[in-house]
């Protein structure tokens, strides 16, 4: 296992840098381009070129990316969706309102988020009448199940699992008390998992609703994904990397997790794991951005600490690169 008290090797000097001077929300990569979303309502694609695109007229509250394109939602009440050549075209717009939260699905499905209501584009396509469900509380998490259209929901007291293309199907709702915010599959699908406003999460095993906490953080869980194979689940909210094992049929029940990476004072502020390797990206408050390698805990700097809270980290979908983005600004691009 690494140690923090030992300094780790360094890739920062083959980091190429960027200051977008707003804060950045989400990372992603749209191709082979890195798009940094900032507060301010821009994109920024960095390749051969550098391009900047205005997506919302105010703040970004959330934006994802799949390779293909980058779906945001504002408080502008719109939902955009932006191209690798830097066209962005308007997906919905809820007059009024602000758009939470964001997700990209198969075959290229978009969901997004109102105040209760969850909305579904099955096919990512502007409608005028796109696929609703109304939450019994504020929508705190969207996250598409790995194979076929079923949407989880998460909100207060659980998760409601919707199929948006059976409106003749139940939703299916796996209950428990608390507010349930971000929410994840496993990529075999088999568990479900949510950050809660406390410091913990929550987990059910989808065949037969059977729970899963995980607890001890001493703050609340704003980052976690789980590994290209599934067998550990990264998390932020502590002064050290948290993984919990998912290898067996009861997840990480009855099991301790592991933990990498300590710093005795800085907290985890944003993971991503690689696409292919059991590799993991981890930022923490103080600005300091590692690679860990599961296996033996190695750990490379890629960002010296410098006081800016790491807001977000990417991986290319074939690895070779990784882009990261500070409350600053403060941006970087590392291709291997």
């Amino acid at each position: 296992m690494g140690s923090m008290t030992a300094a780790p090797a360094s890739l920062t000097d083959r980091v190429r840098p960027l200051d977008l001077a707003a804060d950045t929300l989400a990372v992603a990569f749209l191709e082979d381009k890195a798009c940094f979303v900032t507060a301010d309502g821009r994109a920024t694609l960095v390749g051969a070129q550098t391009q900047t695109v205005s997506l919302h007229e105010g703040t970004v509250l959330s934006a994802v990316g799949d390779g293909a394109r980058l779906v945001s939602g504002g408080d502008d009440g719109r939902v955009m969706a932006l191209a690798p050549d830097g066209s962005a075209a308007l997906l919905a717009q809820a007059q009024g309102r602000w758009i939470d939260r964001v997700a990209l699905g198969p075959g290229g499905a978009v969901a997004y988020s109102a105040g209760r209501s969850a909305f579904v584009l099955p096919d990512g396509r502007a409608t005028p009448e796109p696929r609703r469900f109304d939450a019994p509380s504020t929508v705190g998490g969207l996250a598409f199940a790995p194979k076929g259209l079923r949407l989880a929901v998460a909100h207060y007291g659980g998760v409601t699992l919707w199929f948006p293309n059976a409106p003749g199907a139940k939703p299916e709702l796996f209950g428990w008390k608390g507010s349930h915010l971000g929410v994840a599959f496993s990529p075999d699908g088999r568990f479900l998992v949510t950050t809660m406003q406390e410091p913990a999460l929550h987990g059910w095993r989808v065949a037969d609703g059977a729970h899963m906490r995980m607890t001890g953080y001493p703050a609340r869980v704003k980052s976690f994904a789980f590994t290209a194979d599934g067998k550990w689940l990264a998390t932020s909210g502590s002064g050290e990397v948290i993984l919990w094992p998912f290898q067996a049929k009861d997840g990480p029940m009855g099991k301790e997790p592991m933990m990498l990476a300590p710093s005795p004072t800085s907290r985890v502020t944003a993971v991503a794991c690689h696409p292919k390797d059991p590799v993991v990206a981890a930022g923490y408050e103080d600005g300091m951005i590692l690679l860990l390698r599961l296996g033996d805990g190695a750990e490379l700097l890629l960002r010296a600490p410098d006081g800016a809270r790491v807001g977000a980290i990417a991986w290319h979908r074939q690895g070779g690169a990784v882009a990261f983005g500070t409350e600053r600004g403060h941006c970087g691009l590392l291709a291997f």
